[in-house]
């Protein structure tokens, strides 16, 4: 069993490659994140973001390297399993139960902690009643930390936009993780709405003690809120750095305006 000590890192990816038929995807990826930190992963479309973030939670198989969380590889895993070591995310196109309401997608979230087993749901005895109870009320507290509780019987896909955001991420903090990958949040947003969801990241990573790796192309809310980030080009990491020194890389300066964009006074 693997010991967990301070200097863990809570993620630690090695050599990371994913090659989709002559496809080389994401290519010698390599990043470490400690408790606490809030790292962002940048780069323009196509550099291999998603397929980092989708390896990460189990939805691809690398083709090579190794993920360790908390110590523990986990590669190979289902993401239902990494979900109940402590990974949560959100994705780049909102993935709400969209028919069903706002409470629900939330209790949904706390299936993990629900205390009965299948007999007592089938029979509906009073263990199942009184366990149901407590999960109402506790996504009914956990709504009302997102400000989401005014909502909870509309049905999620009527929502305005940014509170379908604000669900999918309480959605996913629900499953209790240690680290949370969010895939665009701020994708689709006005500004008062990023504004609003940079406020909101700051908030969960103090109130739940998080570590929170995002991917994110509002160049503002990257560099406003992250203190280390790592870019991506073409599957192969080109710069770290903080965002500083990010903002001054002539190969980060490349990527996203073209060869010689550097060179421009």
């Amino acid at each position: 069993m693997t010991t967990i000590t301070p200097s863990t890192p809570v993620l630690e990816v090695t050599g990371l490659a994913k090659i989709f038929g002559g496809l080389r995807a994401v290519s010698d990826f390599n990043m470490t994140i400690h408790k606490g930190e809030l790292v962002g992963l940048i780069g323009p479309n196509g550099a291999g973001k998603t397929t980092a973030f989708n390896m990460i939670t189990g939805l691809y198989f690398p083709s090579r390297g190794d993920i360790k969380f908390e110590g523990t590889s986990i590669v190979g895993l289902q993401p239902f399993e990494i979900t109940r070591m402590g990974i949560g995310r959100t994705f780049q196109n909102i993935r709400l139960f969209s028919n069903l309401t706002v409470l629900d997608n939330v209790r949904i979230a706390y299936d993990f902690h629900s205390g009965y087993n299948l007999a007592d749901g089938i029979f509906r005895n009073k263990k199942f009643f009184k366990k149901e109870t407590e999960l109402t009320e506790r996504a009914q507290d956990f709504l009302a930390i997102f400000h989401l509780n005014k909502y909870e019987n509309e049905i999620a896909k009527n929502l305005p936009y940014g509170q379908q955001r604000r669900l999918e991420i309480a959605r996913a903090l629900a499953c209790n993780p240690h680290l949370l990958l969010l895939d665009e949040p701020a994708a689709g947003m006005n500004p008062k709405e990023i504004t609003e969801l940079m406020d909101l990241i700051h908030f969960i990573r103090e109130e739940f003690n998080l570590t929170i790796l995002l991917i994110e192309h509002q160049m503002r809310l990257v560099m406003d809120i992250c203190e280390k980030i790592t870019v991506l080009d073409f599957g192969e990491v080109i710069a770290r750095g903080t965002p500083v020194e990010i903002q001054n890389n002539a190969k980060v300066v490349e990527a996203y305006l073209g060869k010689g964009a550097a060179n421009v006074s």
